[in-house]
């Protein structure tokens, strides 16, 4: 296992955070948003050593906040790209960071009245940037 640099941890940790974003975006709702984020907490905690420590140290992502669509075009390539860094450094953690991602992803989306439509087609679109080019 090859430790992981700011940039990289910056990457996964832009995935991670801007997938939970995305779902908590799809549906609007102020105290959906609230009830969304501890529920995706405890989740963003899970994982294996590289995850935790790439999640947990150093400064939150900057996302874009004008559109979905400008924040998407952030996060899913940085989706991708995480998992290349992660199958190239630490490929025994590749999977740890794709669950941690759905688990949170989806504990948002059922966080506040169960799953939407639109949460669900988000949650498609970042199950495919993890499963991008391998």
């Amino acid at each position: 296992m090859e430790r992981l640099t700011a940039d990289e941890r910056l990457t996964l940790k832009t995935g991670a955070f801007g997938a939970v974003f995305l779902v908590s975006n799809a549906e609007a709702g102020m105290f959906a948003m609230i009830r969304e984020s501890m529920a995706a907490s405890g989740a963003l905690a899970d994982g294996g050593d590289v995850v935790k420590e790439a999640l947990s140290v150093g400064p939150l992502p900057q996302l874009p906040r004008d559109s979905a669509l400008e924040i998407e075009a952030v996060v899913l390539p940085a989706l991708t790209r995480a998992v290349a860094i992660l199958r190239e450094k630490s490929p025994e953690e590749v999977e740890a960071y794709r669950s941690v991602v759905l688990t949170a992803a989806g504990r948002v989306a059922d966080a506040h009245r169960g799953v939407a439509p639109a949460e669900a087609a988000v949650i498609d679109r970042i199950r495919a940037a993890l499963d991008g080019p391998a």
